[in-house]
């Protein structure tokens, strides 16, 4: 399934990890010796952004300054498969970042290289890609691709017409006037607000203030596993993180790149700013969950691409093709803006999304003798629809978990209505290996309000006179 076009502006990394034992010190200084065991290396900064973008099902392209010493043309192998590249020149050598981890954690990290942007883009190539973009990320990495004045001015004047995100460095350029949205973290949001005010400037209320002095639509401060602190024009609200278990741990490496990612899909998805940041911290705790930066296979690898509509043969292909599978169940009557943001949400978390739909009499058990107003098969027809959706499957129990049974999702969504003590589907999941995710609800929108609304919108009518009412 096909998504939008997405160009991403900005540095690119080569990181490497690499994993060994410690059994031993070294004879001639108190130190560690590393016997390596494993060695992977995976795109950074501007290029994992690029790369995770396109494992969520959009169209890429990735402008980055890049060379010709061997760290660039191995960031190329693993980037072609993915994305198209638009090259731009590079002074110096290529940025790598090398972490060490051992069976006890990480060790130490080695970062090495002196490359920065060094000029336009070559050709009309990068005018043309930015004229066919739906969105824009800038993956600022503080390398001077940002810096660059080509660069600037044409996203200057793609931001009065296409969503811009925004995700800045302490040592790159400021964002451009009119971005949709600026994604720092709590200490770049803290670097950028003077230093006369640190000390009065918390990283929630810096989101306030930064909307103002960048000249954005929004700012959403990530904050770690408390989620997001997210200011738009009518004031600062808290974006918190879903219920999900996360190790002590866990990697956070590339958690900010998931999270620019995923709101930029989402942006582009027709998602509203909020309902966009609500699903990016969805997917940046899912990534840190799932191990982080790390857990990116370093081979290059086209994403699964499972026939939509069968249930059976969608699961069976994508089991195939090592990709993972995404499942959340529910009534799903009267289709409204609430229900499709969780299910971009949570088809973001994986490469295919299957729904589980109560039958017709499993509503009308759960939700009164009223209940459903739409029938089970018009349910279906409009969910099969709807872009996140790769296939739809009925259950006639009160809950799903017999269905689990069988289908073992590796992530089973539900929408922020419920709790992980509430879902008796939880058992099932964990079982199987899977996890759950709790996906905050978008306010407003519920089917039972809607229903409710609707008759008492319909019962003045009802009440007037036969005469009058012809």
């Amino acid at each position: 399934m096909s998504g939008g076009r997405v160009v991403v502006i900005g540095d690119t990394l080569l990181d490497s990890d690499i994993a060994g034992r410690v059994n031993r010190l070294c004879p001639d200084a108190p130190v560690p010796v590393v016997d390596v065991q494993t060695q992977r290396w995976r795109p950074g900064g501007a290029g994992l952004a690029a790369l995770l973008a396109a494992r969520a099902g959009h169209n890429v392209v990735l402008v980055t300054a890049l060379g010709s010493d061997p760290p660039a043309r191995l960031l190329v192998d693993l980037l072609a498969s993915h994305v198209e590249l638009v090259r731009m020149p590079l002074h110096g050598t290529t940025a790598c970042k090398t972490r060490i981890r051992t069976q006890g954690g990480p060790l130490v990290r080695v970062d090495t290289g002196d490359g920065r942007a060094g000029g336009a883009p070559a050709g009309n190539r990068f005018a043309t890609v930015l004229r066919g973009a739906e969105a824009v990320l800038v993956s600022d990495y503080g390398r001077d691709v940002t810096t660059e004045p080509a660069v600037r001015d044409a996203l200057l004047t793609v931001a009065r017409r296409t969503p811009v995100v925004w995700d800045p460095h302490p040592r790159g350029a400021s964002p451009v006037p009119g971005c949709r949205l600026v994604t720092p973290n709590e200490a770049e949001a803290s670097a950028a607000v003077p230093a006369t005010d640190r000390g009065l400037i918390t990283g929630v209320t810096a989101a306030t203030a930064l909307r103002g002095w960048w000249q954005c639509d929004a700012v959403a401060v990530t904050l770690g596993a408390r989620g997001a602190a997210l200011a738009v024009a009518d004031g600062c609200t808290a974006v918190p993180v879903p219920e999900l278990e996360i190790a002590r741990d866990g990697d956070t490496c590339g958690a900010g790149d998931a999270f620019a990612a995923a709101v930029t899909g989402a942006l582009l998805g027709g998602s509203s700013i909020r309902a966009a940041v609500a699903a990016a911290v969805c997917s940046a705790s899912e990534f840190v969950a799932a191990g982080g930066a790390a857990s990116i296979n370093a081979l290059p690898r086209r994403r699964p691409s499972p026939p939509r509509g069968c249930p059976a043969d969608v699961v069976t292909r994508l089991r195939h093709q090592g990709g993972r599978l995404v499942a959340t169940g529910g009534c799903f009557d009267l289709l409204h803006p609430g229900h499709l943001s969780l299910l971009r949400q949570a088809r973001a978390l994986g490469d295919a999304l299957l729904v589980c739909v109560n039958t017709d009499e499993s509503v009308r058990r759960r939700k009164g003798p009223g209940r459903p107003i739409v029938p089970v098969a018009d349910r279906i027809a409009l969910l099969e629809a709807l872009e996140p959706v790769d296939a739809v499957i009925t259950f006639d129990e009160d809950t799903p978990t017999a269905l689990l049974e069988t289908v073992r999702p590796d992530v089973w969504v539900k929408g922020g209505d419920y709790t992980l003590g509430d879902l008796p589907e939880e058992p099932v999941v964990r079982r199987h290996g899977g996890r759950v995710v709790i996906i905050p609800l978008v306010g407003g929108y519920s089917t039972s309000r809607l229903v409710s609304a609707a008759r008492s919108a319909a019962q003045p009518q009802l009440q007037r006179p036969m005469k009058e009412r012809v």
